[in-house]
């Protein structure tokens, strides 16, 4: 077989190596940070985050604005509040769900940035 091709060095930069490594965020934190992505990943969650980033909603009003049932809107927001995207504040017996701060609204905003210039 010929391994020409492969690379027999395995580190040019030690110094720069060694900087990052003990930079890098503990393995726990890129998890959470990979599973807020996954969250957001979600289309229908995405246009929840869109919805809520515009206005304040029940969960009436979300489904009706997306076209699907209460059920499976309650579900996507019990996922969104699981991993802190939203939250609600209770007026009477309705909830009324917002984004739970602006680091939120600001990367989707970010994303959509990201897009819109491709």
């Amino acid at each position: 077989m010929n391994r020409s091709h492969l690379c027999e060095i395995t580190c040019i930069d030690h110094v720069k190596v060694n900087s990052v490594k003990a930079r890098l965020l503990p393995e726990q934190v890129m998890m959470t940070l990979a599973d807020t992505f996954k969250v957001l990943g979600d289309p229908t969650r995405a246009r929840i985050i869109h919805a809520l980033s515009l206005e304040e909603l029940c969960v009436c009003d979300i489904a009706s604005l997306l076209g699907t049932t209460k059920s499976a809107i309650s579900h996507q927001l019990r996922i969104l509040r699981n991993m802190k995207v939203v939250s609600f504040r209770k007026e009477g017996k309705i909830a009324y769900y917002s984004l739970n701060d602006t680091h939120i609204k600001n990367l989707f905003s970010e994303a959509l940035n990201h897009i819109s210039c491709n």
